[in-house]
């Protein structure tokens, strides 16, 4: 044999052993890829456990509290209160299964519009449920138990409007509200009361402090103190964004709750700016205020035609005989009568009285104003009854 032909048996020699080598190597090659797939598939299917299980979890932890549960739980949601902080007030009220599972979902649920209110649920519903109905508003769920504070009410009358809905008679509410050691709590507690509600001469303290509004009572509410301070809480949102307007009036609070009240009793909202600046000329010039709806407060009646005799009463609230404002407010008021005194409309005229229709008329001598009641036709007998002078 050539050396030629022993390169090339040696060369075919070599092929054939790597095509062997080959052979041999292929079913090797085709098991670790079969177990690359298989740990690929356990993979994911470890995946798709958790995320199952995951999923449970979270359907679970929005489930009802107690599905049986026939109990009623009143929750307040404030105004501007977010989603997250309502999962707050219903884990704290015990509405919440799971408290992450439910923030999550006050996170993806699409609570775009909830709703400030006073709402009764139950430990029976589900979170969804829940937060659709407060997302929404639903009347079905809002509280429907209230006591209006109205506007111009007088303290006995407040007093009783809350014993038709709180277990109290109206003597043991007005009892609280003249504690001196409930009293100084308070002033303790609200910037805007002070020692001038403890003075001997005021017949209620708190006359003219709770704001009138509607309120919507809960469990933290369903007392006298807790009533009383969410009067006062609201008093102090109103009085502390006016602040700086008080503070440049030169009223003290209780000096501007007290015009305020008398201008509240004397004229409607249109008319309250003017006759506020009535007042302001005869407390400027020291004169008297004459308002009768401060006699009608002595004898705690809403305003009527007076006896000469009440007009004669030494009271410090007859403010037909004692120049100055009187001791303290004589009803509640609302914000927009406070403003009205604050921005009260400048005018030389110093007396006014309203005809049988409520039409305020304003004059700027005595003279003027004796003779506008007479072309009205309001001039009563001396001896039996006085018209009303502003």
């Amino acid at each position: 044999m050539s050396r030629v032909e022993r390169a090339e048996a040696k060369l075919e020699k070599q092929a054939k052993q790597e095509a062997l080598q080959k052979q041999q190597k292929q079913p090797k090659e085709k098991k670790k890829k079969k177990k690359g797939n298989s740990g690929c598939l356990w993979l994911l299917v470890l995946v798709l456990a958790i995320l199952v299980g995951a999923g449970g979890y979270y359907t679970m932890g929005l489930r009802a509290v107690d599905p049986g549960s026939d109990e009623e739980v009143v929750v307040e949601i404030p105004s501007g209160t977010g989603a997250s902080a309502i999962v707050d007030l219903l884990n704290d009220a015990g509405l919440v299964r799971n408290r992450f599972c439910a923030k999550v979902n006050s996170r993806i649920g699409g609570y775009n519009n909830l709703q400030a209110n006073t709402y009764i649920f139950s430990p029976s519903m589900p979170f969804q449920e829940i937060m659709k109905a407060i997302n929404t508003g639903n009347f079905d769920y809002v509280s429907k138990e209230t006591i209006e504070v109205k506007d111009g009410a007088r303290l006995q009358q407040v007093a009783d409007a809350i014993a038709e809905q709180l277990p109290y008679t109206s003597e043991e509410i007005l009892d609280k509200w003249s504690d001196k050691a409930y009293l100084n709590e308070l002033i303790d507690k609200y910037w805007f009361l002070t020692s001038d509600i403890l003075d001997s001469d005021i017949m209620f303290p708190l006359e003219g402090y709770l704001y009138a509004d509607t309120y919507f009572v809960t469990s933290d509410s369903s007392t006298i103190e807790g009533f009383t301070e969410m009067c006062l809480d609201r008093m102090d949102e109103v009085l502390t964004e006016r602040k700086d307007a008080i503070d440049a009036s030169g009223f003290s609070v209780h000096e501007l709750l007290t015009l305020t009240s008398i201008v509240t009793k004397e004229a409607r909202a249109d008319d309250q700016a003017k006759v506020a600046g009535v007042f302001m000329n005869r407390l400027n010039s020291g004169m008297s205020l004459g308002s009768d709806v401060t006699v009608c407060y002595i004898f705690q009646e809403d305003r009527v035609e007076l006896k000469v005799s009440q007009l004669e009463s030494d009271s410090p609230y007859n403010t037909r005989k004692v120049a100055g404002l009187p001791p303290g407010p004589i009803c509640q008021v609302v914000a927009d009568a406070v403003d009205a005194v604050l921005n009260y409309e400048s005018s030389d005229d110093i007396y006014f009285f309203a005809d049988e229709d409520g039409v305020v008329h304003y004059y700027k001598t005595q003279a003027d104003f004796e003779q506008g009641i007479e072309d009205e036709g309001l001039l009563k007998d001396d001896d039996s009854e006085e018209n009303a002078e502003g």
